[in-house]
């Protein structure tokens, strides 16, 4: 029947992994499908539509709990968008931060590299850093 799929069918079709499926349907996710009388699970063509909001949402690098609050927001379309807005400035936050620690650390990474002798390990610039200041980063 054309809008029922199994679940590999529906993995296939929205570029998941079966235990994908599965871990968002555990979530709330994803509605649970009915059931065929031998026990075969079948989706429909809106959980292909959530699965891929889903998924998308995560390639996005939006958080489970974000997503979810997403999904209740898109089902009351003729709200505002505000609700919708925060979520994405608070990911934006959440995105720069992580931008300038990986930019930290790779200064850092060069830092090692452009000190590095190619000598002997007692030498090694990226063994010496990585052994000093131990301690010095513990909060206390």
């Amino acid at each position: 029947m054309a809008g029922e799929y199994s679940i590999g069918e529906l993995a296939k079709m929205a570029g998941v992994k079966v235990q994908t499926i599965r871990f968002y349907e555990q979530k709330k996710l994803i509605p649970e499908p009915p059931r065929t009388i031998g026990g075969q699970r079948r989706y429909s063509t809106e959980h292909l539509n959530r699965l891929s909001f889903v998924r998308h949402g995560r390639e996005l690098g939006f958080s489970l709990e974000m997503i979810e609050s997403l999904m209740l927001l898109k089902e009351h379309p003729e709200d505002d968008c505000e609700g919708a807005d925060q979520i994405a400035r608070t990911h934006l936050i959440e995105v720069e931060d992580k931008i300038l620690r990986l930019k930290s650390l790779q200064t850092e990474l060069k830092k090692m590299l452009t000190h590095c002798s190619n000598g002997k390990i007692h030498n090694c610039r990226v063994i010496e850093a990585l052994s000093c200041d131990c301690y010095q980063h513990r909060e206390k």
